[in-house]
Parts: structure tokens; sequence; C-alpha cells
């Protein structure tokens, strides 16, 4: 019922938190504080912006689910189960469990982009090289 909007609010608080990671780096590059070995790394500015776009990407098409199918609706309350108590117990037992529980996911599936493109980032230049001739 309102399961999207566990991601979406996640998603807010990722792109807040980007921007201030952002700023930081600028701050710090324009002061000289990069080292060479951090040339040939993926900012974590950037690894943020992956995962605010896929909770926002994932919140936008469940949005689009609850809107086919009635539960959001476009006059107040909106959500059609915030009418009923009864209905609004259930839609929040389904954003703690159901919505929680993707929003933890798309998390995890984002650790696991990080730590692969810090692998493939890592690899030595020989390697690539050779894998280029392929």
């Amino acid at each position: 019922m309102a399961c999207f909007l566990v991601s979406a609010a996640e998603a807010i608080v990722v792109k807040a938190v980007e921007k201030g990671v952002e700023k930081k780096e600028s701050a710090s590059h324009k002061e000289g504080e990069l080292q060479v070995e951090e040339t040939h790394k993926i900012p974590f500015s950037r690894k943020l912006k992956w995962l605010c776009r896929m909770l926002c990407g994932g919140s936008v098409l469940l949005a689009f689910e609850h809107v086919w199918h009635g539960e959001v609706v476009p006059w107040f309350p909106f959500l059609t189960a915030a009418s009923d108590p009864n209905d609004a117990a259930e839609m929040l037992h389904e954003m703690s469990t159901v919505g929680v529980a993707m929003a933890v996911l798309v998390t995890v599936v984002w650790i696991g982009m990080c730590v692969v493109a810090d692998v493939i980032v890592k690899r030595p230049e020989k390697n690539i090289e050779s894998s280029k001739a392929l």
C-alpha cells in the first residue's frame, strides 16, 4: 500500500548525505589533499549517487504500481488505506515489513556493487590492457 515511501525516505536521506560528502570532497580536492593512490578511486559521492538512483527508481516503479492498482489516488488522503484506521494499521505494518526489507535489499545490492567496482578499479594495469586486446 505504501511500501514505496520507505525507499523514497531513504533516498531523500541519502541525497542529503551525498551533497554533504560531495561538498567535503570538492573542498579537499581544492586544497590538494588528494594523493596519488586516490586518483584511481571512485569517489564516495558517486557511489552514493548510485544508491540514490536505485532507491528513486524503485520507489517510482512501486508508486506507479500502487497507482495502477488504485491504492494511491490523486485526492486527499492520497493513500486509500489512510482513510480507515484498520487499513492504516495494515499499511503501517506493510511499510515496516515489506518496505524496510526492500530498502535494505537495495542497500545490500549497492554495497555489493561498490565492492565489485573497487575491485575492478584496483586491478593492475597489465590485466586491463590484456583484457582490452581480447
